[in-house]
């Protein structure tokens, strides 16, 4: 990455402060761009969804897997739990969708308690031998008796496929039968997964991010307190491909001991490591045993850090300086945090990082672990919270004494309820996807890159006013 006409500013840049500049591309199609990650941890497209309780769970993480990108479940996650989470992904389809199911037995109030956990809104009737009976959707419960049983209401589906099916083959069985969903079924004619034509079209277009045998990826976090070789131990034994030793201040000498510890069981898995904002700091975290530094404090949207303590740094500034040490070590970083449109992993990624790590932007969709509320409008959303608030310090001491607690929690930091709303436009996760990996590739084609490696090498960076920012953004009521 170079600034316009070499000018680098005196000053640290935020992502609305800087622009890319197209270059002279021979990249002709959006779709001759490979946007795989090249810092060892198998993700295909540069998303990592951070480890916040809002966001990152068995849901999220099987998603984003099968789309290429990566979760890593939260630090608070009891082991055990982290265990059966890491195993049900693992167990997952790379290309189907998990139903929803029920029996015709259960009422019409049970598959309206379950739609609204998928995009598509629709429940799988199976009868005790596995197999599919029909379909359930949202729009057919209405007017219904709320305890009327789904025997009454079902569907019988009208694509019904074995599993090995190409996902091309189920987008033509699809369109050819005007069917909104096809069921997937295994050698004995049992349910084995869902997919709607949209996402037949995205298994075309994205490769799962997957482990040696073809499982998907998950990652995990783990603190710096406590044993933290038993903690790396058991998160290696439950299955996590990667591993990310997390703490808001990770340039601190426990961070490095916590490092040094999990390289004492020869993890044999990425280790990432953050949070930092300096070239020091990155430098010293890489040689304490980190293979990816996670870098931003701060920028997040829970996150009260900088107003509480005045500590932090822009973001496009810390990501740069960063990328740039670690380059010269041979490693890698994630930005973390600060993203909140497409063109914001488009510059991290130009800035240097591998990824870029999204947490509250995604907290409103279908697949965060939050229940479905809806607002004195009837719109729907869910909650985000910070993992310094209280609301987060509070379900982390829950084991301590009563002083304890108390103590802690004149502490916090972070908001503890933020509602996010979910985009009518873009209401899962997916459709978030689209638009980001969407806005990435057509940058990469300004720039004339068919790589991320390659992205970063061509992009030219200029600095810009806020009026500048805004001038950018579109107008969609008019003015």
């Amino acid at each position: 990455m170079r600034f316009l006409n070499g000018q680098r500013p005196d000053h640290d840049l935020t992502y609305d402060e800087v622009f890319l500049v197209p270059s002279p591309s021979s990249v002709t199609s959006r779709f001759d761009v490979d946007l795989s990650t090249v810092d060892g941890t198998g993700a295909t497209i540069p998303i990592v969804v951070a480890n916040m309780t809002a966001v990152a769970g068995r849901r999220m993480a099987e998603t984003l897997a099968r789309r290429g990108g990566l979760v890593v479940l939260p630090q608070d996650v009891d082991p055990a739990a982290v265990a059966d989470i890491v195993a049900w992904v693992k167990q997952r389809d790379t290309a189907w969708d998990t139903p929803l199911v029920l029996h015709p037995g259960e009422a019409v109030v049970d598959a309206l308690n379950l739609a609204g956990k998928r995009a598509h809104g629709a429940v799988v009737v199976v009868g005790d031998d596995g197999k599919p009976v029909g379909v359930v959707r949202e729009a057919a419960c209405a007017g219904v008796d709320r305890f009327a049983r789904l025997a009454d209401i079902v569907e019988p589906a009208t694509v019904t496929l074995p599993i090995s099916t190409p996902p091309r083959e189920v987008f033509e069985q699809l369109h050819a039968h005007g069917a909104p969903l096809a069921l997937g079924i295994d050698g004995d004619g049992k349910l084995a997964g869902v997919m709607t034509p949209v996402a037949a079209l995205r298994s075309e277009l994205y490769a799962p991010a997957v482990d040696a045998q073809g499982k998907l990826l998950v990652a995990a976090a783990i603190g710096v307190n406590g044993d933290v070789a038993a903690k790396t131990s058991a998160l290696l034994d439950a299955g996590a491909d990667v591993l990310v030793v997390d703490t808001a201040h990770g340039h601190q000498e426990k961070m490095l001991a916590a490092l040094k510890a999990v390289r004492s069981v020869d993890p044999g898995v990425p280790i990432v490591a953050g949070n930092v904002v300096t070239a020091a700091g990155t430098r010293d975290l890489i040689d304490a045993g980190a293979d990816v530094v996670k870098v931003g404090v701060g920028p997040g949207a829970m996150c009260t850090t900088r107003m509480m303590t005045g500590v932090g740094r822009p973001q496009f500034s810390a990501v740069a300086e960063c990328a740039e040490a670690a380059r010269e070590l041979g490693k890698h970083v994630w930005a973390d945090g600060g993203v909140r449109h497409p063109r914001d992993v488009a510059l991290a990624l130009a800035a240097g990082a591998s990824a870029a790590m999204v947490g509250s932007w995604f907290a409103g969709t279908y697949e965060s672990p939050g229940d479905l509320h809806y607002d004195e409008h009837g719109k729907p959303y869910k909650e985000s919270f910070g993992m310094a608030s209280k609301r987060a310090v509070g379900a982390r001491t829950r084991t301590e004494s009563a002083f304890d607690q108390a103590r802690k929690a004149l502490f916090e930091e972070g908001i503890s309820t933020s509602r996010m709303a979910l985009d009518p436009a873009r209401p899962g996760v997916e459709d978030l996807l689209d638009s980001i990996c969407s806005g990435v590739r057509s940058a990469c084609t300004y720039t004339g890159a068919r790589s991320l490696p390659e992205f970063h090498d061509r992009a030219v960076v200029g600095v810009q006013s806020l009026a500048g920012f805004a001038e950018g953004a579109p107008l969609p009521a008019g003015w």
